[in-house]
């Protein structure tokens, strides 16, 4: 692109939705908890037998019961194991047994959501299984950098591919596979939440492609219309990583996190000034002094992600704080455990039963 020829704005996705369901639940249905290493030893077998075994029927009314607005959900993250099948990974990577599920949980649970009115999104690593060695080999995630934010410095894989300093072939690769689960699922999948996005500068801030645009492209194969949103990481200030973000990540490990609403309608920053959330203050000129992504909050009701026996915080301070960030028309998502068999334990119910209550005004 030549350095005086306009940039075609980006237009984002509608996100009054999100702002009008004012919360919803997260859960990490994964083979492997969330801090674990290596499940390299964990039998495909037993994940089908698993992920067969999952009660979307009962998953589907505990939504309903809570009065939650939408459902994030995971298709997979570091152990390569995914909840729903997909013929693009398994050409690209060669494994077999393949680490994809044959049931397409994913699909099962959109639809049984579709009558309902909760709406489904999909959280995926913006990496691929950064913690399977030979999965990562053949995407071509293996960096001639320092990438020890994915667990994976320098000397860790082998580079077959010969992948180059923005990882192109990887991040087409990845694109690719997300776009075919996006073009499967179409319109009942409303949204991603793309994990580990923590090296902007060296893959994504790019004009040609592959960059954030061909990578929000790729998402939203299957709906113009589902909301993206690229996670750095946590960090204070938590910020919008570029144009393409419809909503704002949110991720967050404490609660009350401290922002500044900016005189724009749902659009915002946290501390930070708008300006800088996007990496360079002159990145997106025309987005200088508005952001654009709608506000959202992401963390956990447990000890950590995936974890806890009781609720961290009583139930009063988690339905307040969300009726505070439904206040500056925001939405907050908490994140709760949930057992292979998809059942989330009765103590978190009854605590997302009492935030549900306290935003939509029941008694």
């Amino acid at each position: 692109m030549n350095a005086t020829t306009p940039r075609t704005p980006w237009i984002r996705a509608n996100t009054d939705w999100m702002r009008d369901a004012k919360f919803g639940v997260m859960l990490h249905y994964l083979v492997d908890p969330s801090n674990a290493e290596n499940s390299a030893e964990d039998d495909v077998e037993a994940w089908n037998r698993r992920v067969d075994a999952f009660d979307v029927p009962a998953l589907v009314q505990m939504l309903q019961e809570v009065n939650a607005g939408y459902l994030l959900f995971t298709i997979g993250q570091f152990s390569g194991y995914y909840c729903s099948p997909n013929a693009t990974y398994d050409r690209i990577v060669g494994i077999r047994p393949s680490r994809c599920s044959r049931r397409d949980l994913i699909a099962d649970i959109a639809a049984a959501l579709a009558p309902t009115g909760i709406r489904l999104l999909v959280y995926s690593m913006a990496t691929g299984p950064m913690w399977h060695r030979e999965a990562i080999e053949a995407l071509g995630f293996t960096p001639p950098w320092d990438a020890s934010k994915w667990k994976s410095a320098p000397g860790s894989y082998l580079n077959r591919i010969g992948a180059d300093s923005r990882l192109t072939q990887a991040q087409r690769n990845w694109e690719a596979v997300l776009a075919e689960w996006s073009s499967r699922w179409g319109r009942q999948v409303h949204g991603w939440w793309l994990d580990a996005c923590t090296y902007p500068e060296k893959m994504y801030y790019f004009d040609d492609e592959p960059n954030f645009r061909s990578f929000a492209r790729a998402l939203k194969a299957g709906n113009p219309d589902s909301l993206v949103s690229f996670n750095p990481g946590v960090m204070i200030p938590t910020r919008v990583l570029s144009e393409c973000d419809d909503y704002l990540a949110g991720e967050t490990n404490v609660l009350l996190t401290p922002c500044r609403y900016h005189p724009f309608k749902r659009f915002y920053d946290l501390i930070a000034p708008c300006e800088l959330a996007y990496g360079s203050p002159d990145r997106f000129a025309e987005e200088k002094n508005n952001c654009g992504a709608q506000l959202h909050i992401l963390t956990y009701l447990g000890d950590y992600w995936c974890r806890g026996k009781t609720p961290r915080y009583p139930d009063a301070l988690a339905a307040e704080y969300t009726r505070y960030i439904n206040g500056l028309e925001g939405a907050v998502t908490w994140e709760v455990p949930i057992s292979g068999a998809g059942v989330v334990p009765d103590i978190f119910v009854r605590q997302l039963t009492a935030i549900g209550r306290a935003v939509r005004g029941k008694p």
